[in-house]
């Protein structure tokens, strides 16, 4: 079995990870303490003493409002990290998995991005995330980016369960109607990656590169929100969701100060046409989510 050093268990990505890729490999997965990622020697030293088949890395400086006081920080774990993690994986013959964020893209586009689309981030935290990008295309080695967008599941900070919380809390929910994405749930990325190392080494996997990883189809923020509450309301688990108001607003009218991009819609085909299927529909996915018995509070 292969030996696959994980990044960042703790995220919701990350610990979809650690039980979809225990079925591949030898999952190892050092807390932050044993592996640093803002330290360039704690990674170095980490990497060479396990001498993984496979680096998973899904840990990410994600705050993106505190990103722009932090900078410092979030380019060391999301600019400069990536690229030593790959220039380590080349060193010893490693596959190196990353992943990325529509935050590289500026949204103006009208249409889905594809992946050789021109990146132009709006924030710190999406020129870190390019940064990172950049640092491991130039190490070369076998290395795959996959970008993904609006990521949600029932750990940690995501969209959906804040409008779980707040229906909870019978509070009215203000919910941007202008940018649109494809809510991606984190198990379904996880099932991918684990899909895709669980190949055997000699059939025709997947080629180095940048792949946009997310469910399929699109909806706007605000459309999201209402698709949430009416899924949650038809389930007993969610009992105690008393229906929300949930008042659109613009992009403008939200209180926070930095830009995001309105079109966050990638374009999946290339990983499709790669891989030899379609990706789910945001909303089949939605459903599988809201169904599971992961604990959500």
């Amino acid at each position: 079995m292969k030996t696959i050093l994980l990044t960042g268990k703790t995220g919701q990505v990350g610990w979809e990870l650690q039980q979809s890729l225990a079925h591949v490999g030898n999952v190892i997965a050092p807390s932050r303490a044993t592996m640093n990622l803002a330290n360039a020697d704690s990674i170095v030293a980490t990497i060479r003493e396990i001498k993984p088949d496979v680096i998973v890395n899904a840990a990410a400086y994600t705050d993106v409002d505190k990103a722009e006081t932090e900078a410092d920080v979030a380019m060391a774990i999301n600019g400069l990290a990536p690229g030593i993690m790959a220039e380590e994986a080349r060193r010893i013959g490693a596959m190196f998995i990353h992943f990325s964020t529509d935050f590289v893209f500026d949204g103006a586009k009208t249409t889905p991005y594809e992946e050789n689309d021109p990146p132009n981030p709006l924030n710190v935290y999406g020129h870190t995330k390019l940064a990172g990008e950049s640092a491991i295309q130039e190490c070369g080695g076998n290395a795959v980016i996959f970008r993904t967008a609006w990521v949600y599941g029932l750990r940690g900070r995501n969209f959906l369960r804040t409008i779980l919380q707040k229906a909870a809390e019978h509070q009215d929910i203000r919910v941007v109607e202008d940018q649109f994405g494809a809510p991606t749930w984190s198990r379904m990325i996880a099932q991918t990656t684990a899909q895709i190392l669980a190949k055997p080494s000699d059939a025709n996997g997947i080629a180095p590169g940048i792949y946009h990883l997310t469910a399929a189809g699109s909806t706007s923020r605000f459309q999201f929100a209402q698709c949430i509450l009416d899924e949650a309301q038809r389930r007993e688990r969610y009992a105690n969701l008393e229906p929300a108001k949930i008042i659109p607003i613009t992009s403008p009218q939200w209180s926070s100060a930095v830009r995001r991009p309105r079109n966050s819609v990638l374009s999946v085909r290339k990983l499709e046409t790669a891989l030899g299927l379609t990706l789910p529909h945001w909303k089949t996915l939605l459903s599988q989510c809201l169904t599971s018995q992961d604990v959500l509070f």
